[in-house]
């Protein structure tokens, strides 16, 4: 499995980016597609996740700003990102958990795209 991040960029406070995954090769179901963040000097943390049955987590901090979706038949996962605040600038990254038996069993990263929000 590949995954393809993209949608990066620059934009001002209270802009908006849209982050896509693009997924290859044999994804498989369950599994559940997460976007991670890592800012300069921190550890990377998960901001939002959504289950191959559309169930979706997010972290509190982009919670009412942010939403997560995905194309199954297009393997391809989404991060709708409003209201940016120069707090959200970080190295974005998507990852992919495939399950066995209801268990983790394998993770995919795809490379990073990076998200600065200047004030």
């Amino acid at each position: 499995v590949q995954l393809q991040a993209s949608g990066g960029g620059l934009v001002q406070a209270g802009g908006s980016l849209r982050l896509s995954c693009a997924a290859s090769g044999s994804t498989f179901s369950p599994n559940i597609m997460g976007w991670y963040r890592q800012a300069p000097g921190k550890q990377r943390e998960l901001v939002a996740s959504i289950r191959s049955g559309d169930s979706t987590f997010y972290v509190d901090s982009v919670k009412g700003r942010f939403t997560i979706s995905r194309d199954n038949a297009k393997n391809t996962m989404f991060l709708q990102m409003n209201s940016l605040k120069p707090e959200d600038t970080a190295l974005y990254f998507c990852k992919l958990t495939q399950y066995r038996l209801g268990v983790p069993y394998r993770d995919y990263w795809g490379q990073g795209t990076l998200v600065t929000v200047s004030s």
